[in-house]
């Protein structure tokens, strides 16, 4: 669905960019856009390579799974279906950690081997289970204490302090967690009721 909405807004561009005479500046942004596109990824490349390597050493010096237990008691009220020990609660509690420390594509594969338990728990259905809906909805509005992506981005694009971004990506991300935590809860009560 993607790649159609993709193909629309390009192919809306460029008859815009016809039909209004622009056709040099059409080929120009193209050129120009390829090439930005490569030099954000080699910077991408970087930061994502030092924050996942981050990640591991957490992983191995034990952080990780401290973070874990201390997250137990938010994943408990947040998934009160999962079994205590069931290895999703592993997976969830990775996820959060990566979403809180802005890595998102350190967080996917954790929230895919979440959703594919979650899919066992809940006999294989096709139906989505609360805890999937609501894992679903914490990883979207993904509480972020250090936003990784945007300062990246905001350093390869010239940025004077590209990190005063952070206090505002707390904020926003603490409000966008919360209502997806309400309306999880609420969505919750309300299936049960039914």
């Amino acid at each position: 669905m993607l790649n159609y909405l993709w193909g629309f807004m390009i192919f809306i561009g460029i008859i815009v960019g016809v039909l209004g005479g622009n056709v040099a500046g059409i080929g120009n942004a193209a050129i120009d856009s390829s090439k930005e596109a490569v030099t954000l990824c080699i910077a991408m490349l970087g930061v994502m390579s030092m924050w996942t390597g981050l990640m591991q050493v957490a992983k191995k010096s034990g952080l990780v799974t401290s973070f874990t237990k201390a997250l137990r008691p938010v994943i408990r009220f947040l998934f009160p279906d999962i079994p205590k020990d069931h290895i999703v609660n592993e997976y969830i509690a990775s996820n959060m950690i990566a979403n809180i420390l802005g890595l998102g594509w350190a967080a996917t594969p954790m929230g895919l081997m979440a959703m594919r338990e979650l899919k066992k728990l809940n006999q294989n259905s096709n139906t989505a289970s609360c805890d999937m809906c609501t894992l679903l909805i914490v990883n979207i509005s993904s509480l972020q204490l250090i936003p990784v992506n945007i300062i990246a981005y905001r350093s390869q694009y010239g940025s004077v302090n590209p990190a005063e971004i952070i206090l505002p990506g707390i904020i926003a991300t603490s409000v966008s967690t919360l209502a997806g935590v309400i309306f999880a809860t609420v969505a919750r009560k309300l299936s049960r009721y039914k």
